[in-house]
């Protein structure tokens, strides 16, 4: 499916290809060409005619986008409700939970730093307890230590498909199956794997899941996406209504909407829902299977090249891995990392312990240079890459205080 003359196809619907090599694709990845030309086309619509106008003009275009995402993770399209971003997906769904005293929080070790920051902020407000289900030896989660804690208080199960700080994949499949036999919720965040590598909704049997349209999917920034299982949707209000999620009935009463679209507002960004669509498009056009493996494929290539290099160890966890790769050069700090590849036109991230204190900081690493291949990446780039490190400082450390 990438052959060579596949992937030269790709690289030149890419423009940015041409300027940097970018692999930074769990940040935000290079959008193709498409995408751009249909977000900035419906803002020169708007431009042209007017914001209500150009919505009214491209409502089958926003509508496809409904569509195209339950197509994506294998939904109903009454089951998905387009947002700003993964993050407000997420909470709209966690914050339409009813919480009890004594209720109980079950998520990974490797959850990032925004979720666990809503499941303390519950805790202190709700007396709820949020509890860390164990690593397994590969360090993924332990769905035998899962099973083993669920009781009767469990009100919520957890976790992040792929961490943002490394390459592991969590068993979402078999957590979704310990969920479902113990009649427990379970909230995915898919903000990494929706785009990487295939993600089915009935497979998984995950209730709800978050995901965003500027990593993998290579949509336009502030775009993101919750699927609502119908099965849970009537037990869930979120947080705040506006009258697209609810119709005002009389002067005393108001009646949510009986579908997904209830965790939506009435305002949002149609020139990015349109990119985002088209993203999707794109996307289901190369086929998830296909870019799955590819992108698995450039993750373990990368690691490998990395393990020849000199003072550089790689830090992914997990039995399945991806196209994150996560690593640190002894003695330098991440950032010095990041600056010293940027000055090659080499884009990668950092991701420091304060966003996964119950993982890095546990492993004692106070940051890690994370580097995400996407299918338009090439074995040079990532050559370049691990050519392209700093020297190491022996006798300085990269551990955390």
């Amino acid at each position: 499916m990438f052959d060579a003359s596949t992937v030269a196809r790709l690289r030149a619907e890419t423009p940015g290809c041409a300027h940097v090599t970018h692999l930074n694709n769990a940040g935000a990845a290079l959008p193709p060409t498409a995408v751009t030309e249909a977000v900035v086309g419906h803002l020169r619509l708007e431009e042209r005619i007017g914001g209500y106008e150009a919505a009214a003009a491209a409502a089958e275009r926003i509508d496809h986008t409904y569509d195209a995402l339950a197509r994506l993770v294998n939904a109903d399209r009454n089951e998905i409700a387009c947002v700003e971003n993964a993050t407000r997906a997420w909470d709209m769904a966690f914050y339409a939970l009813r919480w009890q005293p004594g209720d109980r929080i079950l998520t990974c070790r490797s959850e990032y730093a925004s979720n666990a920051i809503a499941y303390l902020q519950t805790a202190r407000r709700h007396g709820v307890s949020v509890e860390a289900v164990p690593d397994d030896a590969s360090g993924q989660i332990d769905v035998d230590a899962l099973r083993a804690m669920i009781d009767e208080r469990v009100k919520l199960i957890a976790i992040t498909h792929i961490p943002t700080q490394g390459g592991l994949v969590n068993p979402a499949a078999a957590v979704g199956k310990a969920a479902r036999e113990a009649g427990v919720l379970y909230l995915l965040d898919a903000c990494q794997s929706v785009g990487q590598l295939p993600v089915d909704v009935a497979e998984i049997g995950c209730d709800l899941l978050s995901a965003t349209g500027r990593k993998f999917l290579r949509g336009p920034r502030g775009t993101g996406f919750l699927y609502c299982s119908s099965r849970v949707l009537e037990d869930l209000e979120p947080p705040f209504l506006d009258l697209h999620a609810a119709t005002w009935t009389s002067p005393d009463t108001y009646e949510i909407r009986g579908d997904a679209r209830r965790f939506e507002t009435w305002e949002t960004n149609y020139a990015g829902k349109i990119g985002l669509g088209t993203a999707v498009d794109y996307a289901l056009g190369l086929g998830l299977d296909g870019i799955g493996a590819r992108v698995a494929a450039l993750g373990e290539s990368l690691r490998a090249a990395l393990a020849e290099r000199p003072g550089v160890t790689v830090r992914d966890l997990g039995a399945r891995r991806c196209g994150i790769v996560s690593f640190t050069v002894e003695g330098v700090d991440g950032a010095e990392v990041a600056r010293h590849l940027a000055a090659h036109k080499v884009n990668v991230s950092v991701s420091v312990g304060d966003y996964a204190q119950w993982d890095l900081r546990a492993r004692g690493l106070a940051s890690v240079v994370r580097a995400s291949a996407h299918y338009y990446n090439t074995e040079d780039e990532i050559a370049l890459l691990a050519a392209s490190l700093p020297a190491p400082r022996v006798g300085r450390t990269d551990r955390a205080g």
